[in-house]
């Protein structure tokens, strides 16, 4: 079933239309219609205009036309310049007249309360009845740079990429933000396709606007500032489209630090946030995210000037023990792999560097270059060449024009006519050095970003290099029904959840639900002691908190007065709580405690959440997030890519952990998600693991399932 709500020939209107309209045209300097109206006819579109106004007749040298009811019939884009009480008739009328789509800069919709909410939901659906294309409302317009179209009210610089040139397409739900963005980047060198402002999207949204950068011919790289992904699973299938055409996706999204989400039953709900989830969904599909404005610039420039992405090796030429050091430290700092080089593993870079200078990464070639300046091409060379070697940064102390002169034509050189498809940056140490434009431009020419500071540039690497590590290979197993779900809804507790989700693989302790005195000393008898007890009912989400978790009982008299303890204990905590019984079960050993819990979106689908459980859990979050179409490998990836991932592996003299068993029910978990649209949340918490070859055992488990 398709995802897309519009054709590209459909947001051709848009964003490659034949005809605009100007609804609100005006010479009032300072006026919307104003600056509209002058940027088509400044950058000359091509197209007919047809600016309306009801007391003008001429503007600009064009006719003028009095109401919407004058228009020629099938008009390809009409721009809403005016008051918003007369938005939504407008928009009626253009509609009924054949237009094609709709630009509205209005605000005071969604944003602006109930009745704002409701014109906002008409827009939406007078788009819905006629197939028209609406950006907006509250938002900055939209300009095509190739077909030159502004159809913006900021005033516009029409920098038109020349044919051929890689150029970036911009689609962001703030204007203010796609136009910062193309300044950031004109300046550079670089050009921009397209770049759409999508405001409150009644009727098309940043995943419309994708899938049509997707296909423009025109487009590269895609660049986004995003605060929400109103269709998911739309976004999904035009991020995975973009991955197939080869065109990067970079996104700025902020939500990270927001207030964790409260979740109705679990753990998992809270650890495993929107954004999180959100992070882990895209990543599947390749997407590439930057964490500040900056970096959505600097990214952007390495994806369209180098000749391929950054591998997941690096490799450095600097200049300054001092700064090697420093090249350490935040290369460790932000996760960025240096490859090791050394004299005897590196014999081409051994005979080109001096006796008295080591092999090494990065390597400190000295003051050497100074008078020698012919060893930044060799030594560059060398490491480009190098296959270990996935990107390559020239740091360079930059000084001044005498400095640049003996220094830059020699890093030129290395990529003038070359064939190395691995990217070579450049990165200042002393930013504000005075650097004559013509060697920066030089750098830009063959291929090398400049940029003005080393962290800069590493941290944008790492983040493209990131990519590259990432199995995206779909490795899904088969869904997994759970018998017996249908019988169930809301709030499972932990002995009804087990009930489940036992017989599918999951390793739990021996245990007997019992719903009266005798009825828990014989569960013990059978079981065998000693035993733990656990309240059970729907309400208790913290046992231990409410003192409905007794340990270490070890005969009847024991068990007999825990059973009564138990009901008092609940009755203290909360009189509202009725417990249907209580769950005995096998003491097991001891072990390290994950946390192993499943969410399941409505929009976005399921994802499993495994790391590092206990009363620490949500202190700490040591924690990572799964898709159902990974696979055991990638899974313990995953795991091992945990800040305490040391433990598993065995730390400190202690035995190694059985990663396998803990990536086999990660992967079960997804398979059940995928399998039962009905089960929103599955916590098991904690997940005792044991060392390699002992397997895992999940000591408490909690559903929620839709009713």
């Amino acid at each position: 079933m398709t995802t897309r709500r519009f054709t590209n020939e459909q947001i051709d209107r848009l964003l490659r239309p034949k005809s605009v309209a100007v609804i609100g045209a005006s010479d009032r300097h300072g006026a919307l219609g104003a600056t509209l109206l002058n940027n088509l006819v400044q950058y000359e579109f091509a197209g007919d205009i047809y600016p309306v106004n009801p007391k003008r007749d001429e503007l600009l040298g064009l006719k003028v036309y009095h109401t919407v009811a004058d228009l020629p019939h099938g008009v390809d884009c009409a721009v809403l310049a005016i008051p918003r009480p007369f938005v939504l008739d407008t928009v009626r009328q253009l509609a009924e007249r054949g237009c094609g789509a709709a630009v509205i800069y209005s605000a005071g919709f969604s944003e602006a309360g109930e009745e704002g909410m409701r014109d906002q939901l008409e827009l939406g659906r007078i788009a819905a009845e006629y197939g028209m294309v609406i950006e907006g409302p509250n938002c900055l317009g939209c300009t095509n740079y190739v077909a030159r179209v502004p159809l913006t009210f900021v005033e516009t610089n029409m920098k038109s990429p020349p044919k051929g040139t890689r150029a970036v397409g911009i689609a962001s739900q703030s204007g203010a933000l796609a136009a910062v963005l193309a300044t950031a980047l004109h300046p550079r060198g670089l050009y921009v396709s397209t770049s759409v402002s999508t405001g409150n999207e009644a009727a098309a949204g940043v995943e419309d606007f994708v899938e049509w950068l997707v296909d423009d011919p025109d487009t590269h790289v895609i660049a986004m500032y995003v605060e929400s992904l109103r269709r998911p699973r739309a976004f999904i299938a035009a991020a995975r489209r973009a991955r197939a055409a080869g065109k990067p996706i970079v996104m700025l999204h902020p939500g990270k630090s927001s207030k964790a989400q409260e979740s109705a039953a679990t753990h998992t709900g809270a650890m495993a946030g929107d954004y999180a989830l959100m992070k882990a969904k895209l990543g599947r599909e390749g997407v590439i995210f930057a964490d500040t404005l900056e970096e959505l610039a600097d990214i952007t420039e390495i994806a369209l000037r180098c000749k391929s992405l950054p591998g997941a090796a690096m490799a450095v030429l600097g200049e300054s023990g001092a700064l090697r050091g420093l090249a350490f430290d935040i290369a460790e700092d932000i996760g960025l792999d240096l490859v090791h080089l050394d004299d005897d593993n590196s014999p081409e870079l051994r005979a080109i560097l001096p006796d008295f200078v080591p092999v090494s990464n990065p390597t400190d070639i000295t003051a050497v270059g100074l008078s020698e300046p012919e060893i930044y091409t060799k030594v560059l060379t060398a490491l480009l060449a190098d296959d270990r070697i996935g990107s390559v940064v020239a740091s360079i102390i930059q000084s001044d024009p005498i400095t640049s002169k003996i220094k830059f034509p020699a890093i030129i050189k290395v990529l003038e006519g070359g064939t190395f498809a691995k990217p070579l940056v450049f990165a200042g140490v002393d930013e504000g050095a005075n650097v004559p434009e013509e060697y920066i431009e030089g750098l830009r020419k063959v291929g090398i970003p400049w940029f003005p500071s080393t962290e800069r540039a590493y941290r944008a690497i790492a983040r493209l290099a990131d990519l590259s590590k990432r199995d995206l290979s779909d490795q899904s197993l088969a869904p997994l029904a759970v018998d017996g779900l249908d019988a169930v809804s809301g709030v499972v507790p932990e002995y009804k959840a087990k009930e489940l989700l036992r017989p599918l693989g999951i390793s739990f302790p021996e245990s007997r639900f019992a719903a009266t005195a005798d009825d828990a000393v014989a569960a013990a008898e059978a079981i065998g002691y000693p035993v733990v007890m656990k309240g059970q009912a729907a309400a208790l989400g913290h046992k231990s908190d409410a003192g409905a978790v007794l340990l270490n009982l070890k005969n009847a008299d024991e068990v007999r007065a825990a059973f009564d303890r138990m009901f008092t204990n609940v009755a203290a905590y909360d009189a509202s709580i009725a417990l249907d019984g209580v769950l005995v079960e096998k003491m097991g050993r001891m072990g390290t405690e994950m946390i192993v819990g499943a969410k399941s979106d409505p929009e976005w689908g399921p994802v499993v959440l495994a790391g590092f459980g206990g009363v620490t859990a949500e202190i700490l979050k040591d924690v990572k997030l799964f898709t159902p179409d990974m696979g055991k490998e990638q899974v313990v990836a995953g795991l091992l890519g945990l800040k305490q991932a040391a433990i598993l592996k065995g730390w400190r003299g202690a035995p190694a952990l059985d990663v396998d068993a803990l990536a086999d029910l990660i992967v079960q978990m997804g398979r059940v998600m995928a399998g039962n649209p009905r089960i929103r949340e599955i916590d098991l918490n904690p997940v005792i693991i044991h060392p390699k070859g002992e397997g895992v055992v999940a000591l408490d488990a909690l559903m929620l399932v839709e009713g």
